[in-house]
């Protein structure tokens, strides 16, 4: 399967509670779905998506889109119409394109909307070296 396009068709965000709120114990979910795949021409296939992040009792943020495929297969779509599953290559495949791609776009609707970033942002803790004293050096007997 290889990933042709990335299109993003509808944004929704909603922040439930008032700019400058103090809110404690913000529990933030992503998660992403396939909600239908369908032939188009030839060896394309397209693949609609849903992207959430929900921040409980905060707010949320939904991106909609689809993308298109190739290579994808008769197979897989059988599995697909008997199953709505893909096979675990294919669904991973899928499912990090959505979320590196979505979670971008989450990110800068986080900060318009005045939410918290919806992934973990890395904390620098700089640490003072340790001093060297000249007893801790090598012994020569």
């Amino acid at each position: 399967m290889q990933i042709k396009s990335f299109e993003t068709a509808a944004i929704e965000a909603k922040r439930f509670s008032k700019s400058g709120e103090k809110v404690m114990n913000i529990k933030i979910e992503n998660n992403s779905a396939i909600t239908q795949i369908s032939k188009l021409d030839g060896e394309i296939y397209q693949i609609d998506y849903r992207f959430t992040a929900n921040y409980t009792g905060l707010g949320y943020i939904k991106i909609e889109g689809h993308l298109n495929v190739a290579e994808l297969g008769e197979k897989v779509m059988d599995e697909w119409r008997r199953t709505n599953n893909l096979p675990v290559d294919d669904a991973n495949a899928v499912h990090n394109a959505i979320v590196s791609n979505c979670m971008v776009a989450a990110l800068i609707i986080s900060r318009e909307i005045k939410l918290p970033a919806p992934i973990p942002i890395p904390r620098i803790n700089m640490q003072k070296k340790p001093e060297i004293r000249p007893s801790d050096g090598v012994e020569v007997a």
